[in-house]
């Protein structure tokens, strides 16, 4: 087994455990974050039908420009202003945050709060 196997494994059953209390009252779209060592994705889900409303992450070229680096706090806060602007501009305002399994600290958590600045309601 690679070295890194059994934490991700853990983190894949918080998250199994935390979509079921998700969907349990699933009104609004899922605000999903994945992190890797050197990005950061956000895409926000509708569940009901399985659709991927929109996506963004620190891969895109226009939000390359404003960061150096995809895997720091920076990169967090800018994608989780561009995904709060993705969805204000497609009539998404309030939505389920989905931390994909990781703890609510760093870049998870700089991601949701600058998509709370910009208006998105969670």
């Amino acid at each position: 087994m690679p070295k890194g196997f059994p934490r991700n494994k853990a983190r894949k059953r918080i998250h199994r455990r935390l979509r079921y209390r998700l969907l349990q009252g699933a009104k609004f779209p899922r605000l999903n974050v994945f992190r890797s060592l050197k990005h950061v994705y956000a895409q926000v889900i509708e569940d009901s039908s399985g659709r991927t409303l929109t996506s963004i992450s620190s891969l895109d070229k226009e939000l390359q420009k404003k960061c150096s680096r995809g895997s720091n706090i920076a990169a967090a806060q800018i994608v989780g202003q561009a995904i709060a602007e993705s969805c204000l501009s497609k009539g998404i305002q309030q939505v389920v945050f989905d931390r994909g399994g990781y703890p609510f600290h760093g870049r998870v958590k700089a991601l949701a709060e600058a998509a709370r600045k910009e208006g998105l309601r969670f």
